[in-house]
């Protein structure tokens, strides 16, 4: 588990900084050059993702289970992992009215997914995994729009064409991981 918080810290952490030191991250960015500053950040997420996924796997050789979810939280949990699939392809699909509503739907998108994964399963592993980015979710989201707020920040409305493609390009790609890539990486094949 040491490896999965170590992870957990480097990776949450180097995408807190703007949370919590908005004004260093610019003096560092402005000294460092936007492109190097990129990659530190790049090369730092990268490590920290690496510990989580080592630290994930090497937890769950010996697991201590907390509680047994019901089954219908998987179900629940189906519902919720299409909702984050949609959330992420808003972020990324131009001109959508789900990034126009909510501003922010990767983050949310996070939230999301980590909630359900929480809901179906009841291992200390998961609880620290999925638990840590939940709350980092509900932290950057709610802190990103108090930024948004300050600033004034507009967002484009959505028009009917981005937000269908974006619900499409969601569950396209929600039902590609579930049923394939899920098993294939995770080892856990959520329908069967």
């Amino acid at each position: 588990m040491t490896y999965l918080i170590l992870g957990l810290v480097v990776f949450l952490g180097v995408h807190s900084v703007r949370i919590v030191a908005e004004d260093w991250r610019t003096g560092v960015r402005a000294r460092m050059g936007e492109n190097a500053y990129k990659g530190v950040y790049s090369l730092l997420s990268l490590a920290g993702f690496a510990l989580i996924v080592w630290g994930f796997g090497v937890a769950r050789e010996t697991p201590v289970m907390l509680w047994t979810p019901p089954v219908g939280m998987r179900h629940a949990a189906s519902l919720l992992t299409l909702l984050a699939f949609v959330l992420l392809a808003a972020a990324y699909v131009p001109r959508n009215a789900i990034k126009a509503r909510v501003h922010h739907p990767m983050v949310l998108g996070v939230k999301t997914w980590a909630l359900a994964h929480l809901m179906s399963t009841g291992g200390a592993a998961q609880l620290v995994l999925f638990g840590s980015f939940l709350v980092w979710g509900v932290v950057l989201y709610t802190t990103s729009r108090r930024r948004d707020r300050v600033l004034g920040t507009h967002y484009p409305a959505g028009t009917t064409l981005g937000t269908v493609l974006t619900v499409v390009v969601g569950l396209v790609a929600w039902a590609v991981f579930a049923f394939k890539l899920h098993g294939l990486l995770m080892g856990i094949r959520p329908f069967g």
